[in-house]
């Protein structure tokens, strides 16, 4: 019995958040500690990744998130509400779960198709910056490369140049931006531009040259990449003729082969 009641009540709660009885905000401030334990430590780079600018809050798709998995789990229970049992109620919870972490997931699986995609784009950036950095003070520079920067990289480094303008003149700033975009060498760039933003005016030179040189190998990496990719694909395209090819050939032959035969 308590259990049905435990239920409809859940029922009842889902049904006024979706009318918006009660505000979804507010729910989830008063309960933020909770559920950032259910957020993913990389779900955010996940979806700048896939979405850029786009997401514009993402504490508003999480919420979503979470209510689809709620919604999910309510539907299941209500499924078997005339014959509900523990195991049914278990079920119903991993089935919610499921759907909570089904976004999660297809941004996984998004990142992964796309790595060497993403990877690449952050030489191209640093490649920019530096044109920039030769012109203006680090902090400068970036700020204004945040326009064409690529969208991925946009709120990052938003967060990184607030940061600075803050005060902090630490390495922490650049350090939060390399963990929020965990790609291929972004710890080592960012410790490299963090230094050249400390380098005093008659180093400059030297520093410049360290980090354009630097700057430089990793492009040399990405279009080594980009184009053992497309070998990788032409060779599988070309296995894929042959043994279409080869294939239909043996058919023609073994057709030839019986006919002679039976005549």
């Amino acid at each position: 019995m308590y259990i049905e009641i435990l239920i409809i009540g859940v029922i009842i709660f889902a049904v006024l958040i979706y009318n918006g009885t009660i505000s979804s905000s507010k729910f989830f401030g008063e309960n933020k500690g909770l559920f950032e334990l259910l957020q993913e430590k990389d779900y955010e780079f996940l979806l700048r990744a896939k979405y850029g600018e786009r997401v514009y809050d993402v504490s508003q798709v999480f919420r979503k998130r979470v209510f689809k998995g709620l919604i999910a789990t309510v539907v299941v229970i209500f499924v078997f509400i005339t014959n509900l049992k523990p195991l049914y109620i278990l079920i119903a919870i991993v089935f919610g779960y499921l759907i909570f972490k089904t976004q999660y997931f297809d941004l996984k699986k998004f990142y992964k198709n796309h790595l060497n995609t993403i990877d690449s784009l952050l030489p191209y950036y640093l490649k920019s910056l530096e044109v920039l950095v030769q012109h203006y003070t680090v902090p400068v520079a970036l700020a204004r490369s945040i326009e064409d920067a690529p969208e991925v990289f946009k709120p990052g480094l938003r967060e990184l140049v607030a940061k600075i303008d803050a005060g902090d003149s630490t390495v922490d700033p650049y350090m939060a931006f390399a963990n929020q975009y965990p790609v291929r060498d972004s710890m080592r760039m960012m410790r490299l531009l963090y230094r050249l933003s400390l380098g005093e005016q008659d180093k400059k030179h030297e520093q410049m040259l360290s980090f354009s040189k630097t700057v430089s190998s990793l492009q040399l990496k990405a279009r080594e990449q980009k184009y053992r990719a497309r070998l990788d694909k032409m060779e599988k395209q070309t296995m894929t003729m042959l043994m279409c090819t080869g294939g239909a050939s043996l058919v023609l032959m073994l057709i030839a082969s019986f006919s002679m035969i039976g005549g």
